[in-house]
């Protein structure tokens, strides 16, 4: 259901953008254009991190198209008062428009709802603020990641076998993308069995030690799924330091430079590259809608307290095998 609303969203885009340059060229006005002046605003934290990079070249691309200028801020440390006042920064600054990742949903909560009142649009992406009065959330529906990577899992193994899962525990979207794994193995093939889940800690060392662990309680395993990046490269690791490669098959997740060399490598047969480029694109589309007031549910949204857009978005994610990981490889 959710991958249509993102087809419907994309169509209503296009169909937007058709009549408008239809109107353009019957002598009117183009509103899928905006100014050079026109500053549209990405805030995260841990901003020098890799990850950020798609999201932002999404939205540069969108903005490029709409004829405005992107900027990228963020806090540098995993700090949530850095983010805030980061955030307060920008808002001071009165752009046309932010696309923010609440690195805690509750403290970002207060500024988001501060620029709202200041007429400034905000979208969330990747991380919400739920109870903020942002306009729309864009994101991987983890659980939904973890139901792709079972199934790639049984293609894999033949859909039988013994598996495992390399996780985050008590972190939401590991948790959510171990849910989806568990829980699609269980009720879509039969043949399969989860054996073991073990805590990676987000450590590339301590996954690779408890891979191993993992391997020798269960000799007959025939996968491991892994929640997070590195621990996907320390299951590779120790996957292939027990001579297991092509014996024990490796689902990992994103798409760090680490990770792609190992699906390269043939060690990860696959990993699940989040749409954080789309996050950013569609993010800041959204943010000109709203700031041009494009998109009319109701006469009068505002006063109706009609939200012009979806309020969740799921961006959704792609397998990325040897096949074509070097079209990953390239942005890097």
């Amino acid at each position: 259901m959710k991958k249509w609303m993102v087809i419907t969203i994309i169509l209503s885009f296009i169909t937007l953008a058709g009549c408008a340059k239809e109107t353009a060229n019957k002598g009117g006005s183009f509103p899928y254009q905006g100014s050079e002046d026109e500053q549209y605003v990405m805030v995260t934290f841990l901003s020098g991190i890799e990850y950020w990079k798609g999201a932002f070249k999404g939205m540069e691309e969108a903005a490029e198209n709409l004829g405005v200028e992107a900027e990228y801020k963020g806090a540098d440390q995993y700090d949530i008062n850095q983010q805030v006042t980061v955030l307060e920064q920008v808002i001071a600054q009165k752009p046309a428009g932010i696309l923010v990742s609440a690195i805690n949903p509750d403290a970002l909560a207060a500024p988001i709802n501060k620029a709202i009142e200041a007429g400034i649009p905000v979208v969330t992406f990747d991380a919400d603020a739920p109870k903020s009065k942002r306009y729309a959330f864009l994101a991987t529906s983890n659980y939904n990641a973890g139901a792709t990577a079972a199934r790639k899992m049984a293609d894999l193994t033949g859909g039988k076998g013994e598996v495992g899962v390399i996780t985050l525990p008590g972190q939401l979207n590991h948790e959510e993308r171990k849910a989806g794994f568990v829980e699609t193995i269980q009720k879509e093939f039969p043949n399969m069995k989860v054996v073991s889940i073990q805590d990676g800690k987000g450590d590339q060392i301590k996954a690779a030690q408890a891979t191993s662990g993992m391997i020798q309680k269960n000799p007959n395993i025939a996968g491991i799924f892994a929640t997070d990046a590195t621990s996907g490269v320390g299951v590779g690791t120790s996957v292939k330091e027990a001579n297991k490669v092509g014996k024990i098959h490796i689902i990992s997740f994103d798409t760090d430079k680490g990770t792609l060399d190992m699906v390269k490598a043939g060690i990860i047969d696959a990993t699940l590259a989040q749409g954080t480029w789309n996050m950013g694109y569609w993010g800041m589309h959204y943010l000109f809608n709203l700031k041009h007031n494009l998109v009319h549910p109701v006469s009068d949204w505002k006063a109706a307290k009609v939200s012009p857009l979806p309020p969740t978005v799921d961006t959704g994610v792609n397998v990325v095998t040897k096949e074509n990981a070097d079209f990953y490889l390239q942005q890097k």
